[in-house]
């Protein structure tokens, strides 16, 4: 890359020289204030990409119940709700060649795991507050009439798909990161890889100019159509066919029951994760209120069901979250998240084993019968 000047021709001619950043920080602010500089490519329907920030410093835990163990520099997500993970460092920073790879790698695997839909939400809405725009208005912009927490809840399953970018960005891009990114997009099909080098020219005054390159499109381009997978949204006969050929007796009819009942009552709508999953949302209040997911995962010691006091706490507000934790049957496993609610904001997304209910004598119609008592309640 040539340290040569650019030129702006106005009224004069106006000589811009290559500047780098004084500090990361200020690296970092400056891609959270105008992320219009990472948008590079377009969305499923062919609209150009936009980015909007989720948050700064995203923790990254490593555990479901752990304090976050790294920290992310800047979380993005687009309108089709694919999340964009991005980790900045300046040339001289030497991690810049090999460790930042592992690092972000890190970050992708545990994200996947352990960043449910609320915690995106709560984080994007803190932004949005935090920078004196009104979340409301920010998801009209980019939403439309979509629903706020389907959209997150899109986004949780891209996360445990895999379906993500990865965005190395740095003032200049070192040979050894380019290879490596290369390398990670040919061979990664549900993950898309990319080095972003943005050179900064600074002139007279306040005057500044952003070049970015991206490096890593190539690979991209080249994956094959069939390598990616397609977002199949899960149907209720995949829940049948995982459920009869996976579950034992007791728990075939705890699960079963659920999903009854979500069709009786409610309505359930397939994820899109790479195991079967099935959000319910409930007719309450004139609104239809994201209640509960179940999640048939790999291993069936892991199948669980989640609710969303994040989503209750939005439509119906702290209280009749409260309440409704409080009618919730006391199961192990279980109990213990209820308690922590308060403290949270009642913004979260416990979780209890569906084999855990299986010895609890009444469990299942404990949790229907607090489902429907807020259901005719409200």
């Amino acid at each position: 890359m040539t340290d040569q000047p650019v030129f702006v021709l106005g009224e004069e001619l106006q000589a811009l020289e290559l500047a780098g950043f004084e500090t990361e920080a200020e690296f970092q602010e400056l891609l959270a204030q105008h992320p219009r500089v990472l948008d590079f490519g377009s969305l499923a329907d062919g609209r150009p990409l936009r980015l909007v920030l989720v948050g700064r410093e995203m923790g990254v835990p490593t555990g479901a119940e752990s304090a976050p163990a790294y920290w992310l520099d800047h979380l993005f997500v687009d309108a089709d709700g694919v999340p964009t993970l991005v980790e900045v460092k300046r040339a001289t920073d030497t991690r810049i060649r090999r460790e930042v790879v592992g690092q972000m790698l890190d970050y992708a695997a545990n994200a996947a795991r352990y960043w449910p839909a609320a915690l995106l939400q709560r984080s994007f809405e803190d932004t949005c507050a935090k920078d004196g725009r009104s979340p409301t208005e920010v998801y009209g912009e980019f939403l439309g009439d979509r629903s706020a927490e389907e959209f997150w809840v899109t986004v949780e399953e891209r996360l445990a798909a895999g379906q993500m970018r990865l965005l190395f960005v740095a003032d200049r891009i070192p040979l050894e990161l380019r290879a490596i990114v290369e390398f990670l997009n040919r061979q990664l099909r549900q993950t898309d890889v990319y080095a972003v080098e943005l050179t900064q020219y600074r002139g007279g005054g306040d005057l500044r100019v952003l070049v970015p390159r991206i490096h890593g499109e190539v690979a991209t381009a080249a994956k094959s159509p069939s390598g990616r997978r397609t977002a199949h949204r899960t149907t209720r006969t995949d829940m049948d066919v995982a459920i009869k050929s996976r579950l034992v007796p007791e728990v075939r009819r705890i699960a079963t029951a659920l999903l009854d009942h979500a069709t009786a009552v409610g309505r359930s709508e397939g994820g899109t994760a790479r195991y079967p999953s099935m959000s319910v949302y409930y007719p309450i209040a004139g609104r239809e209120v994201p209640f509960w997911t179940l999640s048939l995962r790999d291993d069936p010691a892991k199948d669980d069901l989640s609710f969303a006091f994040g989503s209750i706490t939005h439509h119906l507000g702290r209280e009749t979250a409260a309440a409704f934790a409080a009618s919730l049957p006391s199961v192990p496993g279980l109990q213990k998240k209820l308690e922590a609610l308060p403290a949270k904001g009642y913004n979260a997304w416990p979780s209890v084993l569906l084999s855990s209910l299986v010895p609890q004598p009444g469990a299942l119609e404990g949790i229907l019968s607090a489902i429907q008592w807020l259901v005719e309640e409200k």
